[in-house]
């Protein structure tokens, strides 16, 4: 799909669609509980459809209406459930992968994992020597297939904290099934630490005790069971709301984002206080934010936590006076594609001035950009950022391969027409 954005003239309020780091932890947690839950969900995307259909290949039964998911658990105990091998399609969600791997041998289970192209390509070592070393079997007939079975045994682990939080959340939900006490070490800096806290309260929800003894160092108690709330709501995602949020400071009209919990687990919502920093106005109550053109100046960004909005940041900064450095950002490599290059190739491709470095981005700002035409290079949040420069450039922009943002955001360029009033169109 090939998507022309002309200036917008006008810009409005708009609903924060459902989080879908929160729809993957609530989805597994059910499908690990005692009972029927409702998990209240009213936006799906390619990666939450992809955690469900694994859940249910599983042995979970799911269904959804425009209330959300109706999850009821594995019954994993069941002979046929420890015999047969079950499929799963990953697709290009890491989350999915690096979750239910741990989980399937924290079952017992034997299955295979499918992973499309680029998810083969992104680490997964030091989660599966760790599995191996504790009773899984793993196996790769061929670059996209990871064969696991075997019983992962209580003890105590250890994972690095600067490649995935993916890997700490995956263990934390597996080590909760088993029957002895388990600890988890992290070395080094937990990087992306707002996302496990987020595995840690959608436990928490369902009922798990999982203590932090130390810093990085974690304590999961034996015997424990997943005991449903019944119902529980998937909040706003900040990640995909900070592409509208980004898109006020850099037009000439205010945007208004609804359905957002200002004191939610994600770590993205810290966008909020980046923008101020950038000199937009920004206005915030319970569950709404605003956000205004202001005078927007560079800053210094440390992305160790956020590196999902560093696509985002780096747009803004593209347009904000002299320079911003936004460091520590590194992992940025190993995402649905390379995005300190994607980023510095889409927004240079737009008139940015923009380098990259090892671990790192340097933006010299411009009062305006030129737009024109680039490509999404298969990443459904640099289709987003280069979509929200369209209020700052002179040109109308063309993204190629625009369909991508069906990954998190399906209705992405639906709602830019509707919020932005009609300057979105698909021309192929």
């Amino acid at each position: 799909m090939i998507v022309q954005i002309k200036k917008p003239t006008q810009s409005g309020t708009i609903q924060a669609i459902a989080s879908k780091s929160e729809a993957h932890r609530l989805l597994i947690c059910a499908a690990l509980a005692d009972c029927k839950t409702h998990i209240v969900c009213e936006d799906r995307s390619e990666d939450i459809d992809t955690t469900a259909n694994c859940l249910e290949a599983f042995g979970a039964s799911l269904t959804y209406n425009h209330n959300g998911f109706f999850i009821t658990p594995i019954k994993w105990h069941l002979p046929e459930q420890l015999t047969f091998r079950k499929h799963l399609d990953c697709g290009e969600s890491a989350s999915t992968l690096r979750f239910l791997l741990p989980i399937c041998g924290g079952l017992g289970l034997k299955a295979s994992f499918h992973m499309g192209s680029r998810l083969a390509k992104r680490p997964l070592d030091a989660l599966l020597d760790e599995m191996a070393s504790k009773g899984c079997i793993l196996s790769k007939p061929d670059s996209s297939s990871i064969y696991c079975e075997g019983q992962l045994k209580s003890g105590v682990y250890t994972l690095p904290g600067d490649v995935s939080s993916q890997y700490i959340s995956g263990l934390l939900f597996a080590l909760s099934l088993l029957s002895g006490d388990s600890f988890l070490h992290v070395k080094g800096v937990l990087e992306s630490r707002p996302y496990v806290d987020m595995t840690l309260e959608a436990l928490r929800l369902f009922g798990i005790t999982i203590c932090e003894d130390e810093e990085q160092s974690f304590h999961v108690p034996g015997g424990q069971s997943y005991q449903s709330p019944n119902s529980v709501n998937v909040g706003g995602d900040w990640s995909n709301a900070t592409f509208w949020l980004c898109a006020g400071a850099i037009g000439k009209h205010s945007i208004t984002c609804t359905g957002l919990d200002k004191d939610s687990r994600q770590g993205d919502r810290i966008v909020t206080e980046l923008l101020s920093r950038f000199g937009a106005r920004v206005a915030v109550d319970d569950n709404t934010v605003t956000v205004s053109p202001g005078t927007l100046r560079g800053i210094d960004i440390n992305a160790r936590d956020i590196p999902d909005l560093v696509p985002a940041l780096a747009a803004v900064a593209s347009v904000a006076e002299g320079k911003t450095v936004i460091h520590n950002a590194g992992r940025l490599r190993i995402k649905e594609s390379n995005r300190l290059e994607t980023i510095t190739t889409s927004l240079s491709d737009l008139g940015a001035d923009i380098t990259q470095t090892q671990d790192s981005l340097v933006i010299v700002g411009k009062r305006v950009l030129t737009g024109g035409e680039t490509q999404s290079f298969g990443d459904h949040r640099i289709a987003m950022a280069s979509a929200i420069l369209s209020g700052a450039c002179l040109k109308p922009i063309v993204i190629q391969d625009a369909h991508v943002v069906q990954k998190s955001y399906p209705r992405f360029f639906e709602d830019f027409s509707t919020v932005l009033f009609g300057m979105c169109e698909v021309i192929c």
